[in-house]
């Protein structure tokens, strides 16, 4: 007798990966460790120097589980954003999140719509749980609310994601078009808002919240702004109705204490957010000039990253990040064409972009004598 556990079928039949090749495998597999890590838009300004004093103040009791109900952290954001603590649940980072709302809603064969190029994981977990994804194209480098819309008409989808600054071309909607894009919406369709970079946009970018609409679920994240990558907490904003729904299949203990204790001191320095803020709009600025110097076209963006036309197509752009893999700089690009013509390089401090400078520079003098296609 042969002894194998017994995986559904969803699962026996998806192929071995992940969303990301993290950096840390890229360095195990080439030996040596990045010059500069400017690839997973990571905050490189880091949390606030009260975020540090709450995890040390947190240290000696992660003996304990955290709150399941994380309620200070769900207070103080409910009192942040002057709404109910029902309308707000924690989680592991947004990706966890996604996941969950996923498996509320998602059976197998059931349609879900996206963009084709949009950010991966979340088709990642439409997949795991046998969902049917359908894709519209970007218009331009922004995604297409009102193809998404009508994709979500077409094909009866359950739920149909947008992000909002986007990831992976830095680019964003006003509140009316979001707002247009929620009047147009199915009413039995779950809008998934994702707004990890929202903190980063300008003015005039999110939507008034409407708790009364049990269709629209928000994410926000506190990986990017606030620096808090490496401890995954994120937070869904939504009607009391559908936020209730989250805990009948939840991981309660997903967010340890010490992510509750630095998310909530995040909440709460304000100042800190500004300054870094300030500062991401500044390495915006000298990653744009980077480009331009070297003959490439920046987006636009609301984001800690800065999407870089590199002029060609795929196959160039694809040249141009192994180069900058080669001298050490941990970059990403898009994935989808003709969205993959760029490279996504997040923002740094000034010695990061030095770095990405000069090999950019190098990257493209050597692809100048070759035959890139």
């Amino acid at each position: 007798m042969t002894r194998a556990p017994r995986y559904t079928q969803t699962v026996a039949n998806l192929p071995a990966t992940v969303p990301f090749i993290g950096p840390e495998a890229m360095q195990r597999s080439a030996g040596k460790p990045f010059a500069t890590r400017l690839g997973a838009n990571e905050s490189v300004y880091g949390p606030s120097p009260r975020v540090i004093d709450a995890i040390a103040a947190a240290g000696p009791d992660v003996w304990m589980y955290g709150d399941a109900e994380a309620f200070d952290l769900r207070n103080a954001l409910a009192k942040h954003h002057n709404l109910a603590i029902d309308n707000i649940v924690v989680g592991s980072g947004i990706d966890g999140l996604l996941g969950t709302v996923i498996r509320l809603l998602v059976a197998p064969g059931d349609p879900v719509v996206t963009s084709a190029g949009a950010y991966p994981t979340f088709a990642y977990h439409v997949a795991a749980n046998g969902g049917t994804l359908h894709t519209v194209p970007y218009s331009g480098d922004h995604e297409d609310p009102k193809a998404l819309v009508a994709k979500a008409r077409e094909t009866r989808a359950k739920i149909v994601y947008i992000a909002n600054p986007d990831n992976p071309m830095g680019s964003w909607h006003s509140a009316a078009t979001i707002q247009d894009m929620i009047k147009d919406l199915p009413d039995d369709c779950v809008l998934a808002l994702d707004e990890a970079y929202i903190d980063l946009a300008p003015a005039g970018a999110a939507p008034l919240f409407d708790m009364g609409d049990p269709r629209i679920l928000r994410f926000r994240t506190f990986s990017k702004a606030h620096g808090l990558a490496g401890l995954r907490v994120g937070y869904a904003i939504g009607a009391a109705t559908t936020i209730r729904m989250f805990d009948t299949i939840r991981d309660h203990f997903g967010v340890g204490r010490l992510a509750q204790s630095a998310a909530l001191a995040a909440v709460q320095d304000v100042e800190w957010l500004r300054q870094v803020k300030a500062k991401v709009a500044t390495a915006r600025t000298e990653l744009s000039a980077i480009a331009s110097e070297n003959g490439l076209a920046a987006l636009p963006s609301a984001t800690n990253f800065v999407t870089i036309d590199c002029g060609r197509d795929g196959a160039f752009a694809r040249a141009v990040l192994s180069g900058l893999l080669a001298r050490g700089i941990f970059a990403r690009m898009p994935g989808v064409a003709p969205l993959d013509r760029c490279i996504r390089v997040s923002c740094g401090r000034a010695d990061d972009h030095a770095l990405f400078a000069t090999a950019l520079s190098e990257t493209l003098r050597e692809l100048g004598n070759a035959d890139v296609t």
